[in-house]
C-alpha cells in the first residue's frame, strides 16, 4: 500500500500524463495543428495547474515537460517554461474555482468566425453547453499577454466557452474530458454554423427556448438515483445490465 507521500506523487504523474494525453488528443480529433494551442489541468490542492509548455510538439512531451504554475502567479516549477498564454490560464482558474481543466484550441471553422468577429448565435440548441444563448468572441489582444488573459477570462465568467478574436477558442470544464469535449463541440457548431450562413439567414431559437434549454443543460446526463418524483435502478444479470425506469403512479 502507498505511503501518503508516494500517493500524492503518482496522482501528479497520473494528472501530468493526463495533460499531455489531452494535448495529442486534440490533435488527433482535428481541432488543433501541431504545437498550437494549450492545455491545462488544476492540481488537487486548487492552489496550482499544471500545462503545456511552450514550442515543444505534443508527440514529444514527457511528463517532467509539464509546468506547474502556482495560481499567485508567482512560481512556475518544471525544466520548460510554461505556454505563452499561462496568464489566461491563470486568470480563468482565479475567477472560476468551478473549472477544473481548460483547453485552448485553433480549430479551424471556429477559428475562421472569431477572425470574422462573428459569435456562434442560437441556431442550434447545442450552443446551449457552452452556457449561454451564444457562444461570445472576446475582444482581440496580442497572444501571451495580461490584456488578452483579462479578456479571455471575462468571455468565460458565466460561460464555458468563447471564441477569442483572430485566435481561436477557449473551453473549461470540470475535468480535461470535459473541457475536451466542449472544445470539439465548439469547433462543430461552427462548422454547422457556416454551412447555414451559406444557406441564407441563420433562422434563431427564441432567447427564452434558450434560457430553458441552458437549464436543462444542468443536468443532462448526469446519472442520479431519484430526479422529481422518478427512481432509477440497474438489474444485473450475467452478460448484461438492465436499466429501469419507474414513474410515478397517478390516479385516475
Amino acid at each position: 500500500m502507498l505511503g501518503s507521500e508516494e500517493q500524492a506523487f503518482e496522482e501528479r504523474l497520473a494528472l501530468r500524463m493526463a495533460v499531455i494525453d489531452t494535448a495529442r488528443e486534440m490533435n488527433r480529433r482535428g481541432i488543433n495543428v501541431n504545437k498550437s494551442g494549450n492545455v491545462s489541468a488544476r492540481t488537487s490542492g486548487g492552489r496550482s495547474f499544471f500545462i503545456t509548455p511552450t514550442g515543444i510538439p505534443y508527440e514529444s512531451l514527457e511528463p517532467d515537460d509539464i509546468v506547474e504554475v502556482s495560481l499567485d502567479a508567482e512560481r512556475f516549477e518544471g525544466r520548460c517554461l510554461p505556454s505563452s498564454e499561462w496568464e489566461m490560464h491563470a486568470e480563468i482558474y482565479r475567477r472560476r474555482p468551478d473549472a477544473g481543466a481548460v483547453v485552448h484550441t485553433h480549430s479551424c471553422y471556429a477559428t475562421a468566425l472569431a477572425c470574422q468577429n462573428l459569435p456562434i448565435p442560437a441556431f442550434h440548441y447545442m450552443v446551449a453547453t457552452a452556457g449561454g444563448r451564444s457562444i461570445d468572441v472576446a475582444p482581440y489582444a496580442t497572444f501571451g499577454t495580461r490584456e488578452l488573459a483579462v479578456r479571455g477570462a471575462n468571455a468565460l465568467e458565466a460561460k464555458n466557452a468563447c471564441l477569442l478574436e483572430h485566435h481561436g477558442v477557449l473551453a473549461l470544464g470540470a475535468n480535461l474530458a470535459k473541457a475536451l469535449t466542449l472544445a470539439a463541440e465548439v469547433e462543430n457548431l461552427a462548422h454547422q454554423y457556416v454551412v447555414v450562413r451559406s444557406l441564407g439567414t441563420p433562422r434563431l431559437i427564441s432567447d427564452d427556448e434558450m434560457d430553458r434549454i441552458v437549464e436543462k443543460f444542468k443536468t443532462y446526463g448526469h446519472q442520479i438515483k431519484e430526479q422529481k418524483g422518478r427512481s432509477l435502478f440497474t438489474l444485473q444479470q450475467p452478460g448484461c445490465a438492465l436499466m429501469v425506469q419507474l414513474f410515478p403512479v397517478r390516479n385516475p
